[in-house]
């Protein structure tokens, strides 16, 4: 018994049409999960930096002589919040958190001495950890492998607007606001930051849509959250537990904890030019002062508009070719250009200047660097495992800065850093190593992954596709 030429044609329209319609829920599934999962959390981060970048622009503008700062009295605070959001809600914990660091900032303003400060800024270390490992895990828990970098860098690029509106809200505040009620500029600056970060939390709160698996969104037909389900991974039984053991086990047990924490640790020495605000310092210190204070909180600005457009350009080239080894040797080379240039101490004021903005790009490993991360540990089915790692991940980037740029990079030899950019090239040859040892881990975990969707098949490179077989033939680019 056979198929008529007419059927066979009949069943392939049917087809056709099964799958337009299913491109069509997708799209508008995609819409809904972008207006409210993008939304939050690029405001959450935008405001996360907004605070960071502040208080930077605070320090060099007031701050640091009002309450006698000196050297290198800096403070982070990072732990892990993965444990708490596999038992509470992310919708209640990760808003929470805004409130409380918005509540802080508030704060910093009536600080009138280091150790006030220094208390301050510990608390809202530890709010403001939670914000950018809570929300990549979010995203990851929804997007699949082809939309992921994507999104990743449109969430990463609201800390660079971030930073870029704080030095136009530090010349704004420090011009027109001055003096005020008796409030010198950068108390001003906190409590301006602090009150309008709290109105995202609101729409946490209420929209949130936690995991596919336990949404409640009421914007979420039952249809959508099944197909929601549909495009990602299948859990494990245990996806949920933090039992001590059985998590140490599961977390410790794979490469992948490992390989991606050195990628981590890595990725931050990488944007150590922006990151420190050299810049900012090299302008501040540069010989003869030639720079105004508005010369020094609005110049950097440019460092973000490169990041920006290098993080969009390469989610761009990642979700279309999945060449994530190549693209991070690009970035690497940039960022040796621009250690070459910064240690000669008498090159032209105009190759520093191109230096520090081109350092920008380095922004755009991180993309890479979450993206694949969320890819990788997805395939295992294990949520816990997933937020534990991505927490340690960010948290081991955070420690690094807690003597790194006290060792390498500190304010007292601005404005040249020999130096850091020895260390900056050391940096550049351990990303390039790293690479190759994340891509091998990429093909190891989809080799070892229970389950792989066809969605994941879709969007994995050709080189990790060809190692495994899926179904009949494993799918992928030749």
């Amino acid at each position: 018994m056979g198929f008529s030429s007419k059927s066979v044609a009949g069943e392939a329209r049917g087809t056709s049409s099964e799958d337009k319609d299913r491109a069509k829920e997708e799209r508008r599934l995609l819409w809904k999960l972008d207006l409210v999962i993008l939304t939050y959390s690029c405001f959450s981060y935008f405001f996360n930096y907004l605070d960071r970048a502040s208080f930077a622009n605070a320090y060099v503008a007031g701050l640091r002589e009002d309450l006698q700062m000196v050297g290198n009295q800096l403070v982070v605070g990072q732990i892990p919040n993965a444990l708490i959001i596999q038992k509470i809600a992310p919708r209640i914990w990760l808003p929470s958190m805004v409130v409380l660091w918005g509540c802080l900032t508030m704060a910093s303003a009536g600080c009138k001495t280091y150790p006030q400060l220094c208390a301050v800024r510990f608390l809202m270390g530890l709010a403001e950890a939670s914000t950018y490992p809570g929300c990549v895990f979010i995203i990851g828990s929804w997007y699949k492998p082809s939309e992921l970098v994507k999104r990743t860098a449109v969430f990463t690029i609201a800390g660079q607007v971030g930073t870029m509106f704080a030095g136009v809200m530090m010349t704004a505040i420090r011009e027109g606001m001055d003096g005020h009620a008796g409030l010198k500029g950068w108390q001003w600056v906190f409590l301006i930051d602090g009150i309008i970060t709290l109105p995202i939390s609101v729409m946490g709160f209420l929209y949130l849509p936690d995991t596919p698996e336990k949404t409640r969104a009421s914007y979420l037909s039952p249809r959508e959250r099944a197909l929601a389900l549909s495009r990602v991974p299948p859990k494990r039984a245990d996806s949920n537990s933090i039992s001590p053991l059985s998590l140490f086990k599961r977390v410790c047990a794979t490469p992948a904890m490992y390989c991606l924490i050195f990628f981590s640790i890595c990725a931050s020495a990488l944007q150590a030019f922006p990151l420190q605000g050299l810049f900012l310092l090299w302008l501040k210190n540069y010989q003869g002062n030639p720079y105004t204070q508005s010369n020094v909180n609005t110049y950097p600005l440019g460092i973000q508009g490169v990041g920006i457009i290098a993080e969009l350009g390469t989610a761009a080239y990642l979700d279309r070719t999945g060449h994530r080894v190549r693209t991070g040797i690009a970035i690497v080379l940039v960022q040796v250009v621009c250690a070459i240039i910064l240690i000669i101490p008498d090159a032209p004021r105009a190759a520093y200047f191109f230096a520090f903005y081109a350092s920008g790009s380095s922004f755009a490993i991180s993309p890479l660097l979450y993206g694949w991360a969320n890819i990788v540990l997805s395939r295992g089915g294990d949520d816990a495992h997933r937020a534990v790692t991505l927490s340690m991940m960010a948290g081991s980037g955070l420690i690094l800065w807690t003597f790194w740029g006290i060792a390498m990079y500190p304010a007292t030899d601005a404005p040249y850093w020999r130096k850091g950019s020895i260390a900056m090239l050391c940096a550049c040859a351990a990303v390039t190593g790293v690479l190759f040892v994340v891509k091998w881990l990429d093909t190891y975990s989809l080799k070892e992954a229970p389950v792989v969707n066809s969605s994941e098949a879709e969007a994995e490179n050709p080189t990790a596709e060809q190692t495994v077989v899926m179904g009949n033939k494993a799918r992928g680019e030749c």
